[in-house]
């Protein structure tokens, strides 16, 4: 194919990478016929010569969607079967028996932050959100205009756990995979960690998930991050930021997240995220009739 047979919002995948990840093209360099990618399901920006590039019909994009939203409903499946489980465990605190209230509580999740650096990834999370009802106010900022912001988010938000996420990229070629410099936003995202833990030193105050696809895992997390990508510098799913703070908002304030149940939930799985030992941010309350207001954008 030339380079004149692909438009502006095609799906593609590259030839080279076996056609692994479904891509949306952006942008082209028609003088050497460079391509610029974005990832449908993962947080990944690209570039390809365009004779690397496999134009999707239809039919093909439908049925790899497809498997990407079955395991997608399977995470939604362990998460409401976890939530069950909870609340059974939890029945001995059913401390109100009365017609008016039928002895129940309410659940009152941690309140979340996300900022996220793709405007379209963000609209996707947070409809994710509202689906698993984690109260959540979200904003697209750039990466690199993340750590100046920061701390004014969070004083107006006052969250329990911030989502520091977008676009990255591990770049040999800017330098080693030990040095800041080799990887496209990961500089700003630790930036950004260290700005919102001068805010709030407190681990468990302050629940922080930073990071995107292949981001310097050791770097976010010596900044103070809870939890971060990518221990393996592989792409991460566009959602697993949200499952990661799905279980610190519904992980009681009285318990340690099970980081093994919670990386269960994700779609990338340990060589993708990882993270420290932390307490979650989820209170019950009675009587069942209060209800708690979700915020969103």
């Amino acid at each position: 194919m030339a380079l004149s047979d692909f438009q502006i919002g095609d799906i593609v995948a590259r030839k080279s990478y076996g056609q692994d990840i479904l891509f949306q093209i952006i942008d082209f360099n028609r003088e050497d016929g460079t391509v610029f990618l974005l990832g449908l399901e993962y947080r990944l920006l690209a570039d390809a010569p365009y004779d690397d590039l496999v134009k999707l019909n239809p039919k093909d994009v439908e049925e790899r969607t497809k498997v990407n939203q079955q395991r997608a409903q399977e995470t939604l499946r362990l998460i409401a079967q976890e939530r069950r489980l909870m609340r059974e465990s939890h029945e001995w605190r059913l401390v109100v028996h009365t017609e008016d209230n039928e002895g129940g509580t309410f659940d009152w999740p941690g309140k979340v932050l996300h900022i996220d650096g793709d405007a379209n990834y963000l609209k996707k999370c947070l409809t994710v959100y509202r689906e698993l009802k984690i109260p959540v106010d979200g904003y697209y900022i750039r990466e690199k205009e993340m750590p100046e912001k920061i701390q004014g988010l969070l004083q107006r938000h006052r969250p329990n756990i911030l989502v520091i996420t977008g676009h990255d990229s591990l770049q040999p070629k800017r330098g080693p995979c030990d040095d800041l410099s080799g990887y496209r936003n990961s500089k700003h995202f630790v930036q950004a960690v260290e700005r919102a833990r001068d805010y709030e030193p407190g681990k468990d105050n302050l629940v922080i998930f930073a990071g995107a696809c292949q981001s310097y895992f050791e770097a976010l997390i010596d900044a103070g991050a809870n939890f971060a990508s990518s221990p393996k510098r592989i792409n991460i799913h566009t959602l697993d930021p949200v499952y990661i703070a799905e279980k610190v908002a519904y992980t009681s304030i009285r318990q340690s997240v099970n980081m093994f149940e919670m990386i269960k939930n994700t779609i990338t799985g340990l060589d993708g995220v990882g993270g420290l030992e932390t307490k979650g941010s989820f209170r019950f309350g009675v009587p069942r009739h209060m209800e708690q207001k979700t915020s969103s954008l």
